[in-house]
C-alpha cells in the first residue's frame, strides 16, 4: 500500500468514525418500540467495502461502543460484562460479516455484494444481540414478556422487541444500497485517478 493510499484509508476511516458517532448520538433519539433504530450500519457497510473487513470490524466496534454509551443503561443496571460484552462484540461482528460478504462477492457483482453486506449487517447485529439477551438476560426479558401483550417470550421478541427495528434496519440498508454502490464506485474512481 503506498503512502498516499494509506492516507486517504486513514482520513475516509476517521471520516467513518466520526459518522457513526454522529450517527448514533441522534438515532439513539428515534425510537420503533422498545429500541432506538440504528441508523450506523450504512458507514460501517461502506467503510468494510473499501477498507476490508478490519475497518468493518472496527467501525462496528465504534458503533456497540456508542451502543453502550447512549443507548444501554436499561442493560447496564442488570448485568455491566453482559451488556459490554453484547454491544461490542454485536457490532464488530456485524461489520466483520459486512466486510465478508462484501469481498466474498464484489469480483462477481459489486451491487450484488453490497446488497448481501447490507443484510448480513443488520441479520448479524440483531442476531447476536439476541443471543445476549438470552445468555445474559433471559430472566428479565421473561419479566418484561409477562408484563407486555406478548407474554409468550418468543413472540415478545418477534414483535415488542427487535422485531420492528430488524425490519427497520433492514429496509434502510436496502434502501441505502445503490447510494453504498455509488460513493464505492466515486471513491474507487477518484483513488485510481490519483494513483495516477
Amino acid at each position: 500500500m503506498s503512502k498516499k493510499s494509506n492516507v486517504q484509508t486513514i482520513v475516509g476511516m476517521g471520516i467513518l468514525t466520526a459518522i457513526i458517532i454522529v450517527l448514533q448520538g441522534i438515532g439513539s433519539t428515534i425510537r420503533f418500540g422498545t429500541f432506538s433504530i440504528t441508523l450506523v450500519l450504512a458507514p460501517i457497510i461502506i467503510g468494510a467495502a473499501l477498507y476490508g473487513w478490519k475497518a468493518g470490524a472496527w467501525l462496528g466496534l465504534v458503533f456497540g461502543g456508542m451502543v453502550l454509551a447512549t443507548d444501554a443503561g436499561a442493560f447496564l443496571v442488570i448485568n455491566v460484562p453482559g451488556t459490554i460484552i453484547c454491544c461490542l462484540l454485536k457490532g464488530m461482528l456485524a461489520g466483520l460479516a459486512a466486510g465478508f460478504v462484501y469481498k466474498l462477492l464484489e469480483k462477481k457483482n459489486q451491487l450484488v455484494a453490497v446488497i448481501s453486506a447490507a443484510v448480513a449487517c443488520p441479520v448479524v447485529n440483531t442476531g447476536v444481540f439476541v443471543l445476549g439477551c438470552l445468555v445474559f438476560f433471559l430472566d428479565t426479558i421473561k419479566e418484561w414478556s409477562a408484563a407486555s401483550p406478548y407474554p409468550n417470550v418468543g413472540e415478545y421478541f418477534l414483535f415488542g422487541f427487535v422485531g420492528l427495528n430488524f425490519l427497520v434496519e433492514l429496509g434502510i440498508n436496502l434502501v441505502l444500497s445503490t447510494a453504498i454502490v455509488r460513493i464505492l464506485k466515486i471513491v474507487k474512481k477518484s483513488s485510481a485517478a490519483s494513483a495516477e
